[in-house]
């Protein structure tokens, strides 16, 4: 793409996803665009005088594909080429982009450079596109450095005029380019006619540490949302499902769930076995808060986890991580509630 010696460097990862589609001439049809002709399309990359490089997955793959393998693709990635470059943007479908923001946030520890994913609802090829404009900010927040350091040293979202803690975030929106929101966690930059970073709400890690990367993930494990109505028949289905380690469910309110007995007695049960409920609130925005009403009191009594203020993307990545990372129950319970990459308040 473009060289230039002594500049700043930005790794562009490219994982498929609409963003990185442009429209083939011959039948019309949407095809991944060739990032080493990049500029063709946003001929602005020229002026940043960056040093910018770009990696395609072989296959590109669209983001409700994505799984654990991905992820491990995309830090392994990141891992093999820290030193090299000063930061690096992850170009994703929408439909998972949280999810993986949340993966890669708990597998690269001690991060110390800007990994920014972004994306867009059109493709980059359209005229209309908004993959342009995130494509370009998101390169220019990954460079930004003051005194050596870089501003944002975490694993982020940014899309259409914002940037947000990946394991913060949200898909809410299908159709708008504000596509994403953060509803617990403020915005780590604005951008305007200026470019405003929140640095008081901006992780900065332990200085001089080396960056581990965690790669074992354990899939065992389910969400179940509750509803007005839930029998158990369904939800012993769930709690039965050969091999489950951890079940999320997603309650009412403030972490509110029936207090049925045969409900209570259910979930007692699976922890009494070996598993490991996680309380996330359904709702977009707010936080668990088990024991306020008598409706979660149980859950707590119960030895449910409180998963207060994650969001659902992000607390079936840390579930995963978690489990495949510790043996012991007693670990995985701990670090649920402590947070590890600012995914909790």
């Amino acid at each position: 793409m473009i060289k230039r010696k002594n500049e700043t460097s930005i790794l562009i990862i490219y994982t498929g996803g609409t963003i990185g589609m442009v429209h083939d001439p011959k039948n019309g049809s949407l095809v991944p665009i060739d990032f080493k002709h990049i500029t063709n399309h946003v001929p602005e990359l020229d002026k940043f005088g960056f040093d910018l490089q770009s990696i395609t997955f072989n296959p590109v793959k669209d983001s409700s594909n994505i799984d654990p393998s991905m992820w491990i693709n995309m830090a392994e990635t990141i891992e093999k080429n820290y030193i090299r470059f000063d930061g690096f943007v992850v170009l994703h479908g929408t439909d998972t982009m949280a999810y993986s923001a949340s993966a890669l946030s708990f597998m690269l520890e001690n991060l110390a450079k800007p990994v920014i994913f972004t994306g867009s609802q059109l493709p980059i090829g359209l005229l209309r596109t908004d993959g342009r404009e995130n494509l370009l900010t998101a390169i220019e927040i990954a460079a930004a450095k003051e005194k050596g350091t870089a501003l944002v040293p975490e694993v982020c979202i940014y899309f259409d005029n914002e940037l947000t803690r990946g394991n913060r975030t949200t898909k809410y929106s299908a159709e708008h380019f504000d596509a994403f929101n953060s509803p617990n966690y403020p915005p780590l930059a604005e951008v305007g006619l200026h470019l405003k970073y929140n640095f008081s709400d901006i992780h900065y890690p332990p200085k001089n540490k080396k960056l581990i990367v965690n790669k074992s993930f354990d899939t065992n494990v389910a969400i179940l949302k509750l509803f007005p109505g839930i029998n158990r028949n369904f939800v012993e289905a769930v709690i039965n499902t050969k091999g489950l380690k951890g079940l999320i469910i997603e309650t009412f309110g403030s972490g509110n769930a029936p207090t049925t007995k045969w409900f209570i007695d259910d979930l007692k049960e699976f922890i009494a076995e070996g598993g490991i409920i996680y309380n996330v609130t359904q709702c977009h925005g707010g936080s668990v808060e088990m024991g306020l009403y008598e409706t979660s009191r149980q859950l707590l009594t119960a030895g449910v986890v409180s998963g207060k203020d994650i969001t659902s993307e992000a607390s079936v990545t840390k579930l995963m991580h978690l489990l495949g990372k510790h043996k012991s129950k007693k670990n995985v319970i701990k670090f649920l509630s402590t947070p590890l990459a600012g995914e909790i308040s």
